[in-house]
């Protein structure tokens, strides 16, 4: 069995970061969201892996996650040259994919689930599609399924005004071969892609055996700020442990999980977990607070942070206000802000400068 993973399209909910990066390579509690999906889709047993890159992010994307050696895998690099829908996506894959059955994940998805017990109904079962739900509050917002009672999915709807059910689609999806035939069939949207849901509800049109399980757990969506900030904090509430590699003087004071970097120096400072911190950090007359991760080469100077993502090469100085809810880009510096009783919040991309005056 083979698998892929859709690390194409623009972000364009997470601009201004996006404009630099490819969405799916922002981190979560320091690892890049991508490598959240390679990791389930390894620990499965599956290693032949093709990631869909886009021409603007694809040699990001590559460089950073390379050959698939770190993971245990074989990585296959698939160009996208549009985004001309998830279909179209496992269109182009055919030649990689052949005649196996795949998992196809979306990249900036993150699930709690095992696969692994999904895929052994996909293969127990015969099944020529299996879904992946999750019951949302705003449906509408996502393609929904209609599910029987015995499981089987009975029709796929892309963002209803009128929702069928409250079970959206993961962006988990187990397919036969047989899918590339349905694909061959379809024709594109009103929007001009090939969408998946179409294919799908191709098969169940043609009586094929397309079923529908509800995950367990978490699903975190990471296409905007306060998405990725949340997944950020529940990455670290049920996955950070304690691991202290750096110095931290005796003026500091260092509560609950807390993982500090190789070379990193804490100086008069308090952090207090789950915090995450990368290499070569310095972190002086600063408090830290829980639910923040702090990438690699990060400088910050008497600085009051909490409940957000600091990006490699970020540094920030002298900021007397709280700064909370925040994602901060690579190599951003943020300056100089007098005390003042409000909170900042900020959503900084890459290189950039804020002074606050």
């Amino acid at each position: 069995m083979k698998a892929i993973i859709l690390s194409g399209g623009k972000g364009t909910r997470l601009r201004p970061l996006t404009y630099t990066g490819a969405k799916q390579l922002v981190p979560v509690a320091n690892k890049p969201i991508l490598w959240y999906g390679i990791e389930s889709i390894v620990r499965a047993g599956i290693t032949d892996i093709g990631i869909i890159i886009s021409p603007e992010t694809g040699d990001e994307v590559r460089t950073k996650t390379g050959n698939g050696d770190r993971f245990g895998a074989n990585i296959s690099y698939i160009l996208q040259d549009q985004p001309l829908g998830l279909a179209h996506a496992v269109k182009i894959a055919q030649p990689f994919l052949g005649n196996d059955p795949f998992v196809m994940y979306l990249g900036d998805n993150l699930v709690q689930s095992d696969l692994n017990l999904f895929l052994d109904d996909f293969k127990s079962n015969h099944l020529d599609a299996l879904t992946l739900l999750c019951p949302v509050p705003n449906p509408t917002a996502f393609g929904v399924a209609e599910v029987d009672e015995s499981g089987r999915v009975t029709r796929l709807v892309e963002k209803p005004k009128v929702p069928p059910s409250n079970l959206a689609l993961v962006g988990i999806y187990m397919f036969a071969p047989l899918i590339h035939d349905a694909i061959a069939n379809i024709q594109p949207s009103a929007r001009g892609e090939l969408e998946i849901t179409d294919a799908i509800q191709y098969l169940i049109n043609a009586q094929k055996n397309v079923e529908a399980r509800q995950i367990e757990g978490w699903w975190l969506d990471t296409g905007k700020k306060d998405d990725l900030l949340e997944a950020n904090r529940v990455i670290l509430d049920t996955c950070a442990d304690t691991d202290m590699k750096g110095e931290i003087d005796e003026s500091s004071q260092v509560i609950g999980r807390v993982r500090i970097g190789a070379r990193s120096r804490i100086i008069n400072s308090t952090i207090r977990g789950p915090v995450i911190i990368g290499d070569d950090c310095v972190i002086e007359n600063s408090f830290i607070g829980p639910y923040s991760s702090i990438a690699s080469d990060v400088e910050l100077l008497n600085v009051d942070l909490e409940h957000s993502v600091l990006l490699q090469g970020a540094k920030i100085t002298d900021v007397h206000q709280r700064i909370v809810d925040s994602l901060v880009g690579q190599r951003a510096k943020i300056v100089e802000a007098p005390r003042k009783p409000k909170a900042l919040r900020f959503m900084v991309g890459d290189d950039s400068k804020v002074e606050i005056a």
